[in-house]
């Protein structure tokens, strides 16, 4: 079994990427950021932990505020790595288990968007840096998220995609003109030809 790290900028396409492994290649992804929201919906040890950071971070029905923890996240680095030591361990405990759980296929990936930042890149085999220019990625968060162009470079600046794409294994570009299959079909066939079935 390969083990492919997906990143990329916010509004690069990683998702999408991610789906098309998914839907045409029946490759398992785990997607770090959906996997964190439910540890710190679920785990109460990380609720504990975040609750003594940011009190009434949980309303009367245990329903967490995501706002208002995205707004202390992204607010400065110091908080990013307050909230980031609490929760990255929970995940990467998990992201082994399911790793192991999916040791029959061929290949695995694994979707974050700070693989290096977060020191995920070391649990995977190869890294995929997915792009897209930077008016691309603002209009599709602004679209997505409902995000001031200001709150999107804020939430851009938290990230270093530059460190990634230089780092990464392979590299795509998703700009909605380039060839997204045949750039993804032979990043596969690097990793495993056995993948491509078409």
């Amino acid at each position: 079994m390969i083990s492919l790290g997906i990143t990329g900028g916010i509004g690069s396409g990683k998702s999408f990427v991610s789906r098309l492994l998914e839907e045409k290649y029946a490759i398992p992804v785990y997607n770090c950021d959906i996997r964190a929201r439910i540890i710190t919906q679920c785990d109460t040890n990380v609720k504990e932990q975040l609750t003594a950071l940011m009190p009434h971070l949980y309303d009367e029905e245990n329903v967490l505020d995501k706002n208002r923890l995205a707004q202390y996240l992204f607010a400065s680095v110091a908080n990013a790595r307050r909230v980031n030591n609490i929760i990255h361990p929970v995940v990467r405990a998990d992201l082994r288990h399911w790793i192991v759980d999916h040791s029959d296929a061929l290949i695995v990936a694994v979707e974050s968007a700070i693989l290096y930042e977060s020191g995920f890149h070391t649990e995977v085999d190869r890294v995929l840096f997915v792009d897209a220019p930077l008016e691309i990625r603002l209009q599709r968060v602004e679209a997505r998220d409902g995000l001031s162009p200001d709150e999107v470079i804020r939430r851009m600046k938290s990230q270093r995609p530059d460190v990634a794409r230089g780092r990464a294994d392979f590299y795509i570009m998703n700009d909605g003109r380039s060839d997204l299959i045949s750039q993804l079909r032979e990043t596969l066939e690097t990793l495993n030809p056995k993948i491509i079935k078409s």
